[in-house]
């Protein structure tokens, strides 16, 4: 059964994108068919899967306007296992086209439904905004992953992601549930860092992810490569986090659906 899972936080610089690759390929080395779905205008989802923003043909900018099927803009990428569904700067015209039409919200999930039997996971990056692209990704998917900072900063616009993702719910999804609060450049040294750790495991408990991904040099890196952190230094702890983040993943796709059978 194919699952949808956005990634979204409306903050900017608290590892959104190197979640949605480095997760997506951490799947794919399990032998999962994985999907990745570009929906920031900035296109670094695209360029960080090894494909080039600029030179594309077509992107999910077609699809959402209903000028191209998914399957038409589907680029597959052997080298990273998984097969990209692109972004670039023509995201931010389809956005401003979406607003005047009706069942603006319902456009990318209503897109999906022919191709969702052909993956297990479709992993949707979103752009640092609650913007019609952000609430798209949202209808479109059953969970939501929340990647965080350790700093109170990032606590304070989560009490509004929140309140989104549970209006969304109650009107347009009500599958739509959050998967997990994923902490993000982690570093144990940092008391702060520690402290808002520990208050997020207080107030979430487990739908914090057990796995913690570390700052990591590598992790940097790796996108400057078009590269996931797997092919560019899989022995990295970037590496080994995010095949840890999959693991616990799986792990809790497969309890779920032993209790729902």
């Amino acid at each position: 059964m194919s699952k949808t899972i956005t990634i979204a936080n409306q903050k900017g610089g608290v590892g959104k994108t190197t979640t949605t690759v480095n997760l997506a390929a951490a799947l794919a080395a399990t032998k999962r068919r994985v999907l990745l779905i570009d929906m920031d205008p900035q296109g670094n989802a695209t360029m960080g899967s090894g494909v080039d923003k600029n030179s594309l043909e077509l992107s999910i900018c077609n699809v959402l306007l209903g000028e191209n099927t998914v399957n038409d803009a589907i680029i597959k990428v052997p080298d990273v296992g998984y097969d990209v569904l692109p972004a670039n700067a023509d995201l931010t015209a389809a956005e401003v086209q979406l607003m005047n039409r009706i069942g603006r919200e319902k456009q990318l999930d209503l897109s999906l439904d022919k191709i969702r039997d052909n993956y297990d996971y479709i992993l949707i990056d979103c752009p640092p905004s609650l913007n019609m692209l952000t609430v798209n990704s949202l209808v479109a998917a059953n969970g939501v992953v929340i990647p965080m900072q350790c700093e109170y900063y990032a606590l304070e616009g989560l009490s509004s992601l929140l309140d989104t993702i549970e209006q969304i719910r109650i009107s347009v999804n009500p599958q739509i549930k959050i998967e997990g609060l994923l902490r993000t450049m982690y570093d144990p040294r940092n008391n702060l860092s520690n402290d808002v750790s520990s208050e997020l495991v207080e107030h979430f408990g487990d739908r914090v992810y057990r796995t913690v991904i570390p700052r990591n040099v590598s992790l940097a890196e790796a996108p400057s490569y078009g590269q996931p952190i797997m092919q560019y230094n899989k022995s990295s702890r970037g590496s080994l986090a995010y095949l840890a983040l999959a693991g616990e993943v799986l792990r809790r796709d497969a309890k779920r659906d032993h209790y729902v059978n």
